[in-house]
């Protein structure tokens, strides 16, 4: 079959199976212009095929001296119109078939929405809006002062809450032993009355005696009391508080409290008394 670029109209002879009954996508070898080639007829195939072939034409008569002059240029028959009754010349060269599809011809996106289209006019600030030049400066004496002040309020308050509540367990300062002394009431611990003694179940008991008197002449509360006991580098290995058996003391009032204990270790040599504190 002949097929003709329909940019250039350059024509090519291509035989059928090339194409094909559905025809393909094929392309100019001159202008490289593609475009979709139908295929050919299936019926004139059939037609073509199942027909017989025509007789062949007689032979043609020789020419006469009449149309040897026409047939000649010169004698009434001008090059001109000779090239005119010509059928166009037909390119031997196959066409390249191009195998990628046409290209599609999609829309492009919709641009998008500029500022003027915006709907929120709240939330949108513009950049050409107008804004001042700098920022205002920090006044860092005026930080400071705050600084300053913020501070003393709680240093002043860590000052009245150890006096009220005393100073709490986790503070890395070593703590007194005891708590604050009672002038009018007398506190005594003889050693003579302090005493290990080894039980039945070979535990150990320690035990002391403690006398309190009261030299005024008032009666006075009797706050708790506490025992110490110390090793050989007088270091703390033990303490317990010890509750009196009554609330005050009247004037020249003496008690005398006797305390054991089986938990205090075998590694405590000293013993100390003194009022336990708050």
């Amino acid at each position: 079959m002949i097929i003709a670029c329909p940019a250039c109209t350059t024509r090519y002879v291509v035989p059928d199976s090339a194409i094909g009954v559905d025809g393909r996508t094929v392309r100019c070898a001159k202008c490289k212009h593609s475009w979709f080639q139908d295929g050919a007829e299936v019926e004139g195939v059939v037609a073509s095929e199942a027909a017989a072939p025509p007789p062949p034409p007689p032979p043609a008569p020789p020419p006469s001296a009449d149309d040897e002059k026409t047939a000649r240029p010169g004698f009434g028959f001008s090059a001109k119109a000779a090239d005119e009754a010509a059928p166009p010349a037909v390119e031997r060269d196959a066409p390249d078939f191009d195998e990628t599809p046409p290209p599609s011809y999609e829309t492009a996106p919709a641009p998008a929405p500029v500022a003027e289209d915006y709907d929120d006019e709240d939330d949108y600030v513009s950049r050409f809006e107008h804004s001042p030049p700098f920022r205002p400066r920090r006044n860092m004496m005026k930080l400071w002062t705050w600084a300053a002040a913020i501070f003393a309020v709680l240093a002043l308050g860590a000052v009245v809450a150890i006096t009220q509540l005393g100073t709490p367990s986790w503070w890395p300062v070593d703590k007194p032993a005891f708590g604050q002394d009672q002038p009018d009431l007398e506190l005594r611990f003889p050693p003579e009355a302090q005493s290990w003694r080894e039980l039945e179940n070979r535990t150990y008991l320690f035990s002391a005696r403690i006398e309190v008197e009261n030299t005024s002449r008032e009666s006075r509360p009797l706050p708790p009391i506490q025992i110490v006991m110390l090793n050989e580098r007088e270091d703390q290995v033990f303490t317990w508080i010890v509750q009196p058996p009554q609330a005050e003391l009247a004037p020249g009032e003496t008690i005398t409290i006797d305390e054991a204990s089986t938990q205090v270790p075998r590694n405590a040599v000293y013993a100390d008394v003194g009022w336990a504190p708050l």
